[in-house]
């Protein structure tokens, strides 16, 4: 296995530093400045080394709809935190052309939620409501939509500032809706999960929880996720689970 990365900024660097440790290069990492010292910075998939086998994702929706078909269709899987980004219809036809062109498979790391592989397994029976809610501080939503629904500097109270498909959730919320996308994937799609935002000025972090029910009886799951240090809207979780992708790709025995 050899190993790129898309993407230096937090996650990105967190990534490089992980795969060094972990004896996987990264063999370039593919960045508009400068990449962390030591490392190859490269400006297209054109420009990778030969025998790249895996190029990771971490640079969001820009990053995988600029390089993630071009790597797909030269025979490089991709491994991407960037589920949001699969919302769009047209690009997620293009991803899929490109791997199977490639003979490649675009990866979906797990990123700042779990339980998705019981979401999986419950589908397999039949879904009949699948819903996430994402909490976050006030904070948290700055930069985004919510700022046009909420006075988020005033809030003494949770509110919610969008209800709606996790579609609209991903598309309308780019920044912060991956999860949203990642749950829709494993179950009911995109149309047919609902999605809620809430700005929740007692959060004690970003809050991620699914409640499903289906043939497969119930369940709700819930985590707090924490920040990767300096970085408090990067989650230490999602960079962690591009790392356990890649092992579980070069394993022998798999979970």
């Amino acid at each position: 296995m050899r190993v790129a990365v898309i993407g230096a900024g937090s996650i990105g660097g967190w990534v490089i530093a992980a795969l060094e440790r972990e004896g996987l290069g990264p063999e370039a990492v593919i960045v508009r400045g400068t990449a962390p010292e030591g490392v190859r910075a490269v400006r297209s998939v054109a420009d990778l080394p030969a025998g790249v086998t895996h190029l990771v994702d971490c640079a969001g929706h820009a990053g995988l709809a600029a390089h993630g078909p071009g790597a797909l269709a030269a025979g490089i899987d991709v491994i991407t935190l960037s589920l949001g980004a699969l919302a769009d219809a047209g690009l997620a036809r293009d991803l899929a052309l490109a791997a199977e062109a490639g003979c490649t498979r675009l990866h979906l790391a797990s990123g700042a939620i779990g339980a998705l592989d019981a979401l999986r397994a419950g589908a397999v029976g039949g879904l009949s409501r699948v819903r996430y809610t994402g909490r976050k501080p006030p904070a948290g939503w700055v930069g985004s939509p919510a700022e046009a629904v909420l006075d988020l500097s005033a809030l003494t109270a949770p509110a919610a500032h969008f209800e709606g498909t996790a579609r609209e959730a991903a598309l309308r919320y780019p920044k912060n809706a991956n999860v949203a996308a990642a749950v829709a994937l494993a179950g009911l799609g995109f149309d047919a999960t609902q999605a809620r935002l809430v700005a929740d000025p007692e959060a004690g972090g970003n809050i991620h929880e699914i409640e499903a029910e289906g043939v497969f009886g119930s369940f709700r799951f819930e985590i707090t996720g924490a920040a990767l240090p300096d970085t408090p809207r990067s989650s230490a979780l999602a960079a962690m689970s591009v790392v356990a992708e890649l092992r579980r790709l070069g394993a022998r025995v798999t979970t």
